[in-house]
């Protein structure tokens, strides 16, 4: 049997072959899409994680309560009741004292009695109070105690201890104390605007 003749060589036309330059660029093509598709995917993954931290960062944040975000430094506002000259003093009447002063081991024992009175704002604070009496009465026994003779026997003494009870019940009804930049006086920052010493006797 004869050989199929080469109908191609007959006739002068080549057989169709892929040139290189057109592999190369379907090659490059190919790259090209693969690098785009890994960029989005790695943004993608990125947006994820950010997304994800910002919302436990939200839900793990502590509420900062309203007595938090004031400053320290801010000068609280007085109780309802700057002193109005044009009313008549309140005063609540406290029954004696009488207390034995911190004295050291080798010193005689010394004893402060003493009849204190509260200036307050208004008669409705005066009649509150007397519900409190008690409290109120060993608030200002823990602090008399506390003092030594050398502490309270001279007048500079004695405004320091008004300053201290007065700044002390004031705090026990929940009243901050003044910040340290405003004098040591007998300011009205809370419902009791005073405190005065009737009698004092140290011995």
């Amino acid at each position: 049997m004869a050989p199929t003749p080469d109908t191609s060589s007959m006739t002068g036309i080549p057989s169709p072959v892929p040139s290189p330059a057109r592999r190369s660029s379907k090659l490059l093509i190919i790259i090209l899409l693969i690098a785009v598709f890994a960029f989005l995917l790695v943004i993608t993954v990125i947006g994820l994680l950010l997304l994800a931290k910002k919302g436990s960062t939200t839900a793990s944040a502590p509420e900062v309560s309203a007595e938090r975000m004031v400053q320290p430094s801010a000068v609280p506002t007085p109780f309802a009741s700057a002193i109005d000259i044009s009313k008549p003093p309140i005063f609540v009447q406290l029954d004696p004292f009488t207390v034995n002063l911190r004295t050291a081991e080798d010193e005689n024992s010394h004893y402060l009695q003493t009849n204190i009175s509260l200036r307050v704002n208004e008669q409705k604070t005066a009649d509150a109070l007397k519900g409190w009496t008690p409290e109120i009465r060993n608030r200002i026994n823990m602090i008399l105690t506390s003092k030594t003779i050398d502490d309270v026997q001279n007048d500079l003494g004695q405004e320091k201890l008004q300053n201290e009870i007065l700044r002390g019940l004031n705090a026990m009804f929940g009243v901050p104390p003044p910040p340290p930049e405003v004098p040591q006086a007998q300011t009205p920052y809370g419902p009791i605007q005073g405190v005065l010493f009737n009698s004092f006797i140290v011995q």
